[in-house]
């Protein structure tokens, strides 16, 4: 009963969507939908590799209007529509669309509770059992003047670690498609009065266009260099130095107040904890500018690189 109350919801959502498309009340262009709809066919999702797709966010309307773009039959079957990640203080504010969210495969998450909350758990094991997860990686809808510019060359918001987070710890690395989305923060511009800011324009020009998935080579690298995957490879020679020279140090210190031994030992093992995680977070944050540049790669692309403007 639960899976035929979710289709209905998504299917009634997705044909919506697709009749607002189809109206002529707006317009959209489409680009290499069949990347997806291939990804979408890949049986290397029955033995467990999962999709993501990674895009922009311009506004409320990115999804699910977005979804309007598939083919019908994509809507009656829970593995070719997304799972998304949803904030709960916007999504899930009262029983009624609590209800509808979960059923359309939103899941809640709670802004400033880190990448390491239940609902990364859930979009990783989501990931594991082969289904397609999308991501907005900037977190929340960015509908600046003008985005940051890093040494002359603008960027998006920094995408979310949450985004690397979930990459790196799936059993298998997940095919990864980047997204670019246009005119969705003119559809639904952001900071308008009650009751038009719940209205959207008409006569917007939208874009949803997909680029090929990610090579996974330099991700794999990354991974690679985990601690966990070292085995028990030693550490680099400068860190084991500063280690040596550093305990020898506080050994000696301890020592002369009779607090050798297990203290130590204790001590060690926390330090070696701090430098891995440490290790971590770089991975993880590198992972994710990996994939951040793809969608901006895929921008540049698409507005003939011309990023000195606003991007959307």
């Amino acid at each position: 009963m639960s899976q035929l109350l979710s289709t209905a919801v998504i299917a009634a959502t997705g044909l919506t969507c697709k009749a607002f498309l189809n109206s002529g009340l707006c317009s959209v262009t489409i680009s290499n939908l069949a990347v997806l709809l291939d990804a979408l066919q890949n049986q290397s999702r029955r033995k467990g590799q999962g999709l993501i797709t990674v895009s922009n966010h311009l506004s409320t309307l990115d999804d699910p209007i977005t979804w309007g773009i598939l083919p019908s039959r994509c809507y009656m079957n829970p593995r070719t529509i997304r799972w998304a990640l949803g904030a709960s203080d916007i999504m899930f504010t009262n029983p009624v669309f609590s209800a509808f969210f979960r059923n359309g495969q939103v899941i809640e998450t709670f802004r400033g509770e880190g990448i390491f909350q239940p609902a990364l758990d859930a979009a990783i094991d989501k990931l594991n059992q082969g289904h397609w997860v999308h991501l907005f990686g900037e977190g929340k809808v960015c509908q600046p003047p003008r985005y940051p510019q890093v040494n002359g060359v603008t960027h998006l918001q920094r995408f979310k670690w949450g985004v690397g987070r979930v990459v790196m710890e799936a059993n298998v690395l997940p095919l990864i498609i980047p997204m670019w989305l246009t005119g969705f923060d003119k559809l639904m511009p952001e900071g308008r009065p009650f009751p038009s800011k719940y209205l959207p324009k008409l006569g917007v020009k939208l874009g949803v266009a997909f680029g090929d998935p990610i090579p996974p080579a330099r991700i794999v690298a990354l991974l690679d260099t985990m601690p966990n995957n070292r085995g028990n490879q030693a550490p680099p020679l400068q860190v084991s130095m500063i280690f040596c020279w550093f305990w020898g140090i506080e050994l000696t210190l301890m020592c002369m107040h009779g607090q050798c031994g297990a203290r130590y030992e204790r001590s060690l093992v926390n330090d070696e904890a701090i430098v891995q995680k440490r290790e971590m977070d770089h991975i993880r944050s590198e992972v994710t500018v990996i994939i951040q540049r793809a969608v901006e790669d895929l921008g540049r692309k698409l507005s003939g690189n011309r990023l000195d403007r606003p991007l959307a």
